[in-house]
C-alpha cells in the first residue's frame, strides 16, 4: 500500500470562524411562555432555551396557540405563518454592520 494511503489524514478544520446561531421551535415558546408575553433572544436565554444570545431563528415545528411578541435574528416562514395566526407579532432584528 502506498505511504500517502497508510498515513493518518488530518486537515484544518475553521470552527473557530465558523457563523453560529442557535434555534428555537414555537412549540418550546408556546411551553415556556404566557399569552402576550415579549419573547427576545434574552428572555430565551432566561427562559434556557438558548446558550447564546448572537443570533436566533425561530423554527416552526410545533404548535403556538397564544399570542406573542417575538423578536429574533430570523424566522422560517412557517414559524412566521403560525406567530402570526396565533394572533402574535414578528419582530426581525437587524443584523450588525462590520466594521
Amino acid at each position: 500500500m502506498p505511504l500517502v494511503r497508510r498515513i493518518p489524514k488530518s486537515g484544518f478544520s475553521n470552527v473557530s470562524f465558523a457563523k453560529k446561531g442557535e434555534f428555537v421551535n414555537i412549540g418550546s415558546l408556546a411551553k415556556k411562555f404566557k399569552a402576550g408575553a415579549e419573547v427576545t433572544p434574552e428572555t430565551l436565554k432566561k427562559a434556557n432555551l438558548i446558550k447564546k444570545a448572537d443570533k436566533v431563528k425561530i423554527l416552526g415545528t410545533g404548535e403556538l396557540t397564544v399570542a406573542l411578541k417575538v423578536s429574533a435574528h430570523g424566522f422560517s416562514a412557517s414559524a412566521k405563518a403560525a406567530i402570526e395566526k396565533a394572533g402574535g407579532t414578528v419582530t426581525l432584528i437587524e443584523k450588525r454592520a462590520k466594521k
